[in-house]
């Protein structure tokens, strides 16, 4: 099974730091956002990732390479404007081939066994969503959930938290270079009763912005001490 990483997004909320860094390479714990997903996909098995890059691309490409440094290959889908989510699948259909893949979102922290979504058949589903409690900054949540299924019913509701397993039919509606967000296809596919979820307990912070990347900062400084 391949997995993407999503890492074309501009950081509007990270400026200025985003202003000379793509959001994928903002430092954490000592190593790039971006780092920790290649790291974690290679401990899970994944020996083949596929990367977008769009703002500040060519800074990814030269800080992780080919992936051989993080135990993977690393294969880049460029774009010339970025294309949001679904855009950026839709325009490395290519490089991913037809079978299902794990999607990581770069700009996150999460401590979820990647490992699971390399065991998981979707059958008849489109996606299957890694769900978290709702943070302070989105009380309101994403979707419900209810006996393995994502929906979009009003309660008890659950945030996404950028990881999940992809069929690449899911963006089948999207055309390559088209500009796309893959919330509204996600929400189609719940109410088609195709979209599966599981709920993560453990850790899990989503750094956009720069007080919640302070915030990692202090957890992560915290978790090193007690080693």
């Amino acid at each position: 099974m391949k997995a993407m990483i999503l890492a074309a997004g501009r950081g509007e909320r990270l400026r200025p730091l985003t202003d000379r860094l793509p959001k994928a390479l903002v430092p954490a714990g000592g190593k790039a956002l971006i780092a920790w997903q290649l790291e974690r996909l290679a401990a899970a098995g994944f020996g083949e990732v596929v990367i977008n890059v769009s703002w500040l691309g060519d800074m990814i490409e030269a800080h992780l390479g080919d992936g051989g440094a993080f135990g993977v290959r690393i294969a880049y889908s460029r774009e010339a404007e970025a294309l949001e989510s679904a855009g950026g699948i839709a325009q490395a259909r290519a490089l991913l081939g037809p079978a299902p893949f794990a999607l990581v979102n770069a700009d996150i922290y999460c401590d979820f066994d990647l490992a699971a979504l390399r065991a998981r058949a979707l059958g008849e589903r489109l996606a299957h969503l890694v769900l978290a409690p709702n943070p302070a900054h989105h009380p309101r949540g994403d979707f419900s959930l209810a006996d393995g299924n994502a929906g979009n019913s009003a309660a008890p509701r659950y945030t996404y938290t950028g990881i999940s397993l992809i069929d690449p039919a899911l963006v089948a509606p999207v055309r390559a270079g088209e500009r796309a967000q893959l919330a509204p296809l996600l929400r189609a596919a719940a109410d088609a009763g195709r979209l599966a979820a599981e709920l993560h307990a453990g850790l899990w912070r989503d750094v956009g912005t720069a007080g919640r990347l302070a915030e990692l900062e202090a957890l992560l400084a915290r978790a090193k001490e007690r080693t």
